[in-house]
């Protein structure tokens, strides 16, 4: 059976990360499981989120690009929001567009880049990237992670299109879910869907 998980992301970036991101995190949690992940629906999070003719047309696009056991993730940065106060809010709207399908919510707090700080012993020298235990702190404290991880980078910087999917391929997914809880909220969403649908 093929499980098709379709995805709703804000960023150039996360188009071809998360993709990534879910084939590992598919291959340590469900091992034996096969998933596919169409490519991911870039939306304008404003607009998306204070439109509700863009949030309906959104959602019923990836309900779409679903299969009819797989579901669909809405996958946002918190940025100044409360991660589970905003993504109860949406997970609520967005069951109302779409009542009969598998829906999840996961607001990485504050950016999804927080979850390469929560691993970034594992990144140490890719992509020029230089960590120093010194300067350990708590992964989702940093109002801009990009810019947390573009001072270790040199004079390289940090380039999400390029960057992102790199160091999700490479990050120890272990170490980012011990150090984000966020990163915990996106295992035990796929966790919770993959049980329920009895993939």
């Amino acid at each position: 059976m093929i499980y098709k998980v379709s995805t709703i992301v804000e960023g150039h970036g996360e188009v071809e990360a998360l993709p990534i991101l879910l084939r590992r995190v598919c291959e340590w949690k469900t091992p034996g499981i096969y998933a596919e992940f169409p490519m991911p629906i870039r939306v304008h999070r404003d607009r998306f989120l204070n439109r509700d003719e863009e949030f309906r047309r959104h959602l019923l696009l990836a309900s779409s690009k679903s299969s009819d056991n797989g579901w669909v993730l809405i996958l946002l940065d918190a940025d100044n929001d409360c991660p589970v106060v905003k993504s109860t809010e949406i997970l609520q709207r967005a069951q109302e567009v779409l009542p009969h399908k598998a829906v999840s919510v996961v607001l990485a707090n504050r950016e999804y880049e927080a979850w390469f700080i929560a691993a970034a012993a594992s990144l140490h020298g890719q992509r020029g990237f230089n960590y120093n235990s010194a300067q350990v702190v708590d992964a989702e404290v940093p109002r801009n992670a990009k810019g947390w991880l573009a001072e270790r980078m040199g004079g390289k910087g940090y380039g999400e299109v390029i960057d992102q999917p790199a160091f999700t391929a490479k990050m120890n997914l272990h170490q980012a879910f011990e150090g984000s809880r966020s990163f915990r909220k996106l295992c035990k969403e796929w966790l919770t869907q993959t049980e329920r649908h009895n993939v």
